[in-house]
């Protein structure tokens, strides 16, 4: 009961008001995903309204939104020119169950292998490819001088609107004050009704019209399971940049799986897969949005509106929610970024500058989370890799030698470890201590391997001492060197 008020009921006002800000700004983008998806307006439209509402009630993260976005819809185009769209809404519903699936195995806290570089860098990206999505309603053919005069305006109410009150969102504000400044000054600009025809209708559950066969799902699977991974990625990504806006915790898992339910319901009412959208999920946070309420209005007003008050909106001008979209890029980008170029190491830079180029770059979110990820992982393990050292003391008049291993043993410092052995200093006995370090993998087992046989080859007689607990179940499991027959054969007699 509690956490239904706290995420219901705790900031009504806010949240109704919020949830009508992010429908309007949903219609332009729902419908241009559709067409570059290939399909007809209320596919995105449908898809939109379907996952904002389910995710309101299973979702992980109380207030995020989402909806159709560009993400998904570049990975459908290929399946609807190929298959049509009866293929896509099957290929809907089977990412859901795959995503659903990923909730089960806990594959959202795989989360926390993603570093801050790469968070700092997709936020980046992303403001980037938000304001871009802007540029074609502001450089396009037939752009004439009120486009930029309603954008300026625009943006200068979403600002200073603030500072008179902050009960009502600006952006709201702004879409309404600019509405009724094209009407009334009949200005010639683009309108949300030149992007594409609205649905005149409530969707329907379906099951999509295609053969149940073995043939069907080796066209879908291919298709479905990129789309869950990327939308689970923008997903779990999105809700981790509210968790910092708002200073709170979500449950991942349980957005995966919020996320899967709400694709498949989406593939049963006609719509197309979706995802977190960062820039709605933003408008929501800054227009005071914070509860599940929010998403649940967001979702029920874009239907009400595009099916009831249709002709209403279609005659929002372009130039007001372009203004939107620049206030939500410039609210995104992590402007303190700049700053840490020069207090942040040098491979952190590389990481997050790396996460924005090939984001931008590609056009694809995917791509550039897993060149940050990768590049992460070989700066942590070149890092822990030189910790690495081998250090000797001489004892019992030069007969024995204590070597002193301090540091991470495993696949990068392998090679190092063996290489900072003296084999070939005539002694009677080798200790290798090696309470310090550690044995993270099969590598390093090989590498203790081969170190004591070196030693053995030479007539002198090894004992490893200090083995931590996890290391040394991972070598009496796996090494060979105090196992004659291996030994013998490893030493080639």
């Amino acid at each position: 009961m509690k956490s239904i008020r706290r995420d219901w009921l705790s900031n009504i006002p806010n949240d109704l008001l919020a949830g009508l800000v992010v429908a309007l700004a949903l219609i332009p983008e729902a419908i241009a995903f559709s067409l570059i998806a290939g399909v007809d307006p209320k596919v995105g439209l449908y898809a939109s309204f379907s996952i904002a509402v389910v995710t309101a009630f299973v979702g992980g993260r109380p207030g995020m939104i989402s909806g159709a976005t560009a993400a998904m819809a570049v990975l459908m185009v290929t399946l609807v020119k190929e298959h049509g769209l009866q293929y896509l809404l099957a290929a809907t519903v089977l990412t859901g169950v795959l995503q659903i699936l990923a909730g089960w195995l806990r594959l959202g806290n795989l989360m926390r292998f993603i570093s801050r570089s790469v968070i700092i860098g997709f936020v980046n990206a992303l403001a980037i490819l938000i304001f871009m999505a802007q540029l074609p309603e502001l450089t396009g053919p037939g752009i004439t001088w009120q486009v930029y005069a309603m954008v300026a305006a625009g943006l200068g109410i979403i600002y200073l609107f603030p500072y008179l009150t902050k009960a009502v969102p600006s952006p709201l504000v702004t879409i309404v004050v600019l509405t009724a400044a094209a009407l009334l000054l009949d200005l010639d600009i683009r309108t949300v009704g030149d992007m594409g025809q609205m649905p005149d209708s409530l969707p329907v559950f379906l099951l999509p019209d295609i053969p149940l066969n073995f043939e069907t799902l080796q066209i879908i699977f291919p298709v479905s399971a990129t789309m869950a991974v990327v939308g689970l990625l923008e997903s779990l990504m999105t809700a981790t940049i509210v968790d910092d806006l708002t200073d709170s915790k979500s449950n991942k898992n349980r957005e995966c799986i919020g996320q899967g339910t709400a694709n498949v319901a989406t593939g049963f009412l006609g719509g197309m897969g979706g995802c977190a959208m960062i820039g709605q999920t933003v408008i929501n946070i800054k227009s005071g949005g914070r509860g599940r309420l929010s998403t649940l209005v967001a979702g029920v007003f874009l239907l009400l509106l595009v099916v009831f008050a249709n002709d209403w909106v279609a005659q929002i001008p372009m130039a007001a929610l372009v203004a939107v979209m620049i206030m939500v890029s410039i609210g995104t980008f992590n402007w303190g970024s700049f700053r840490n170029l020069r207090e942040h190491p040098f491979d952190a830079n590389v990481v997050m500058l790396a996460t924005v180029a090939v984001t931008v770059l590609t056009h694809d979110l995917a791509q550039g989370v897993l060149v940050g990820v990768l590049l992460s992982g070989f700066f942590f393990a070149h890092k822990v890799s030189r910790v690495l050292y081998v250090g000797s003391t001489p004892a019992n008049e030069g007969r024995e030698r204590v070597y002193h291993v301090v540091g991470q043993v495993f696949f990068s410092s392998a090679d190092r470890f063996v290489a900072s052995f003296d084999y070939k200093e005539v002694i009677e006995r080798v200790r290798i201590d090696v309470s310090r370090a550690h044995f993270w993998d099969i590598t390093a087992v090989t590498a203790l391997d081969k170190v004591v046989i070196k030693f053995r080859r030479e007539g002198t007689d090894v004992e490893v001492v200090g083995l931590n607990e996890a290391s040394a179940t991972l070598v009496d499991r796996f090494a060979v060197h105090d196992k004659p027959d291996a030994v013998e054969q490893l030493m080639g007699h």
